[in-house]
């Protein structure tokens, strides 16, 4: 399985539920799904996630000092079999740039993680370090939760 975090810039809200997701299938094993990010723009291409992102990730054991912020390309949209989307308005514009048959596979994160139909991750990069911290707590529960559809998926339960 293949899946693909995106937000606006890619330097804060999908660095964080990168690390999250990776910090969680590593703890149970499940070395086999892959895992990257990316934003809508490119404004901060080839950057590393905001100072912000870096200290709380850090703050709960998480290093993403080593990620770099790339714009969502063609090509991830046939790689990846999940585009998981911080919000709606990303939600919009990776549809909108999507082919016909990946626009199903675009969805809201925290929905596809099963924390809560529509639910959004909001946008920390104007706040403060408890902005950022509050969308750690939501990307968080969020890798919890995609770590057990991935689990039930795997035993046959249900589809990925």
């Amino acid at each position: 399985m293949r899946l693909l975090m995106v937000c606006l810039g890619n330097i804060c809200r999908s660095p964080l539920a990168e690390g999250a997701v990776r910090a969680h299938l590593d703890r149970h094993g499940l070395d086999w799904v892959e895992v990257d990010s990316a934003g809508t723009g490119g404004w901060h291409a080839g950057e590393p996630p905001d100072r912000r992102s870096i200290a709380v990730a850090a703050s709960f054991g998480v290093d993403i000092r080593a990620q770099r912020a790339r714009k969502l390309v063609r090509a991830d949209f046939t790689h990846f079999d999940w585009l998981l989307c911080a919000d709606h308005s990303v939600l919009r514009d990776v549809r909108a740039a999507a082919p016909a048959e990946a626009r199903e596979r675009a969805v809201l994160l925290l929905d596809w993680a099963g924390q809560g139909t529509d639910a959004e991750i909001p946008d920390p990069y104007t706040g403060d370090a408890e902005d950022f911290r509050r969308v750690w707590t939501l990307v968080d529960a969020a890798a919890a939760g995609i770590v057990a559809r991935i689990a039930r998926a795997a035993s046959g339960r249900i589809p990925g």
